[in-house]
């Protein structure tokens, strides 16, 4: 047993590891079995209330209800995230195509464009859409034949075609990349798991969004552009008297109208005296009292050394708070001119606890991203930390001065897509139309920022070309019968090696367990998707599995045939047979390469579980199967192979 010791510590650490990465997958299935049955107790308590509620509403109540079954379980989310993620063909969702506009583009980019430089970018469109050809290229050829140089449209007079050319075609390239960068920033805010965003060709982006429901959000998300705001951050007294309005509505101390009027007060006079008494902080009271009496200040926790009314939220709790600041009765108490928006990212991590800061700013924004010309990453040199530097137009720069210069003292906050990047003071009037932002984490994503800056200012409309749903039902539908196929060709397998080999049959039938269970961890290890083409991958390497076996147990028999003992049949089975079994498998493992990497989705997926179901039948036949073999040989078992 002594020269078999690492060998089972081996097989042993690679089960426990692999039911590890599998049990968030275990428990993200109990969590979603649960709230399936409290949305089907909560759709018949509704229905019944109002027989005549359309099913549009129904669903909308229920999913404020899911949203927030998992605001106050933050462990929900944690499990969704480990677990084995499924893909579009398995859980349902959005396949759609889009396609960069980039004509839409040259036009805007083109000097002084005439009728002959209209014809001849609506011929080269027209010609891009039936090939994978540059429009660059295209319009460069269409103006040619018209005996037009591009110098008339842009560039200048000395740059010949070739350059100007090189510099369009830069353009468009990075008029693709900036789409893929704001939908992937959109995608990823708007809280799909695990999207797949792929470039396919010169001008589309293939986008999944497996379990999305809001096909028109959805939609709108895609062919948005990104949206820079800048908002002046409202006065101390006047967000603190708006928090504790907030504050009074959720502990259920304040009635509507007399919250109404305070708010109104504040609203006209634009600030308003603090109460005396302190309900921003705990005081003597316990936790718990103080989170009964002050929901709002329990969550928002505000910095009473700071002369702002900044709050930190913890990460587990901003969707709670999300979820109370879009209560009705919460809405009618906040001002309408302003808003409560979150930082970008936490501000600050203690114990391993991010927190974010919520701000209070005007709802309308004094200027937008629009007038935003160029925008570079690159390092401050006052403070060593990753920033963003702006250039406005003509317009903005006008505008920028005139904002800055009546607002000094006060805060801007800078805002993309709805999330607060940097909220600096103004320290004085900014000409020229210069600014920057702060508060990225490295320089990487100050890169990415202001990529997403540039494709906002000057944006390449984006268009839907296809676009493909996948409901949820048909999702499930293709589980069952995916699990059924593996099922049944298990079963078919294992019959077939324990009626041919008998004892030794049994041996690689329980291999095959162990494979397949190292092939579901390791693809939940990795954060891999499984798909359709992915079963499909783990049927045949089911198949595939035993041809190690086969090729051993034959070599075996040849060995006993020869009048060996059973020990050094076994010994010589195996080492005969190593040979052809690594290359048979290694030739396999160069195709599930070459499909990986050329591959698109369905094909990546096939072979990504060719591959992991490769190294696993390996594992499995030779390490697993040879220790129960030198196990039965010690003990004096027999082992019959048929």
């Amino acid at each position: 047993m002594k020269e078999l010791r690492f060998r089972i510590i081996l097989i042993l650490a690679a089960v426990a590891l692999s039911i590890y990465l599998l049990y968030p997958t275990y428990l993200n299935y109990q969590n979603n079995k649960k709230i399936d049955e409290i949305l089907a107790k909560k759709r018949i308590q509704i229905e019944k209330a109002d027989p005549n509620i359309s099913n549009d509403e129904v669903d909308t109540r229920l999913k404020s209800v899911e949203d927030s079954i998992k605001a106050n379980d933050p462990s929900i989310n944690k499990d969704k995230l480990a677990s084995l993620k499924l893909g579009l063909d398995l859980q349902g969702g959005m396949r759609v195509v889009l396609e960069v506009n980039t004509g839409k583009l040259l036009q805007k980019l083109a000097k002084a464009p005439d009728a002959n430089f209209n014809q001849a970018l609506a011929q080269a469109e027209k010609e891009a859409a039936t090939s994978n050809a540059s429009i660059v290229d295209l319009l460069a050829n269409n103006l040619k034949a018209k005996g037009i140089r591009l110098s008339r449209y842009y560039g200048n007079i000395r740059e010949d075609d070739s350059q100007i050319i090189s510099d369009l075609n830069k353009s468009a390239e990075d008029a693709v990349s900036r789409a893929m960068e704001i939908i992937r920033n959109r995608v990823d805010q708007y809280g799909v798991s695990e999207p797949t965003i792929e470039r396919e060709g010169s001008r589309r982006i293939v986008v999944e969004l497996p379990g999305i429901a809001r096909e028109e959000e959805a939609k709108q998300l895609l062919q948005g552009t990104a949206l820079l705001e800048f908002k002046i951050v409202k006065d101390p007294q006047f967000t603190i008297s708006v928090m504790k309005k907030i504050d009074d509505v959720l502990a259920g101390n304040a009635s509507v109208d007399s919250t109404l009027s305070d708010s109104a007060k504040a609203n006209q006079n634009g600030k308003t005296t603090a109460a005396k008494e302190d309900t921003t902080s705990p005081q003597n009271m316990s936790a718990a009292e103080f989170a009964k009496k002050h929901p709002f200040f329990s969550v928002a926790i505000l910095d009473q050394r700071s002369h702002t009314a900044d709050a930190f939220v913890k990460a587990d709790d901003r969707d709670k708070l999300k979820l109370w600041l879009d209560r009705p009765d919460v809405q009618k108490v906040i001002p309408s001119n302003c808003q409560f928006v979150f930082s970008a990212r936490p501000e600050i991590v203690q114990n391993g606890i991010g927190y974010y800061k919520l701000y209070c700013v005007d709802k309308t924004a004094e200027l937008t991203g629009g007038v935003v010309t160029n925008a570079t990453a690159s390092i401050s040199p006052e403070t060593s930390a990753p920033v963003v530097n702006m250039e406005m137009n003509s317009e903005g720069a006008a505008d920028w001065a005139r904002i800055t210069g009546a607002n000094v003292g006060k805060r801007i906050a800078i805002i993309l897509d709805g999330v607060v990047y940097s909220a600096p003071v103004v320290r004085g009037k900014i000409p020229g139309g210069r600014s920057q932002i702060e508060g990225m984490a490295d320089l990487e994503e100050a890169h990415l920022l202001a990529i997403v800056l540039k494709a906002g200012a000057l944006p390449a409309p984006v268009d839907i070309i296809e676009e493909r749903t996948v409901g949820p039902s048909l999702g499930q539908d293709s589980i069952t019968d995916g699990f059924n196929s593996t099922f049944i060709g298990f079963l078919v397998v294992s019959f077939f090696m324990i009626i041919y080999y008998r004892r030794a049959g049994t041996i690689a039938a329980g291999s095959l367990v162990f494979t397949i269970l190292f092939i579901l961890g390791a693809l939940a290890g990795f954060k891999a998707t499984l798909t359709l083409p992915g079963i499909a991958g783990i049927i045949l390497t089911i198949g595939r599995a035993v041809d190690a076996n086969v090729l051993i147990y034959e070599r075996i028999r040849e060995e006993m045939e020869t009048g060996k003992t059973l020990k050094a049949s076994v010994d010589s089975g195996f080492s005969k047979a190593y040979s052809a079994i690594i290359d048979s498998n290694v030739t396999t493992f160069i195709t599930g390469v070459i499909l990986y990497q050329f591959g698109t989705g369905p094909v990546q997926g096939f072979a990504l579980t060719l591959m992991i179901g490769l190294v696993a039948s390996l594992f499995s036949a030779l390490v697993i199967a040879r220790v129960v073999f030198d196990y039965m040989v010690q003990k004096g078992i027999k082992i019959s192979l048929g």
